[in-house]
């Protein structure tokens, strides 16, 4: 299973709360309800703004580096020969910049754990 966008959206908005700046009278009974979650709109627009702001570091050929994690890196690749595979005609594969990930320590400790 992939997660997208919307998962990574609703799970924001499961986990966050903010305390509530008004207390009503069920609240001094029911602690749970002193919170309030965090509206599918901000979600969103956390989400969105987060994937920004790495697009826009990796266009100006920077890094992104997430603790525990990972990093994504920009690489050059330079022009280079190539075929194509129906009709077996030689081209030139043009020169262009790639995205790469390095995955961290932590997260294939995490993935390879036996459970």
């Amino acid at each position: 299973m992939a997660l997208n966008k919307a998962d990574i959206t609703r799970t924001l908005m499961d986990r966050i709360r903010f305390k509530n700046p008004r207390k009503g009278r069920q609240q001094f009974l029911f602690p749970e309800l002193d919170y309030t979650g965090l509206k599918k709109r901000r979600a969103e627009r956390i989400v969105e703004s987060l994937f920004e702001i790495m697009k826009r570091e990796l266009e100006k050929g920077g890094g992104v580096r997430i603790s525990g994690f990972g990093q994504f890196q920009t690489k050059f690749k330079w022009a280079r020969k190539g075929r194509n595979p129906q009709t077996g005609k030689s081209i030139i594969l043009k020169s262009r910049r790639i995205v790469s990930f390095q995955y961290a320590s932590k997260l294939r400790e995490r993935i390879n754990a036996k459970k």
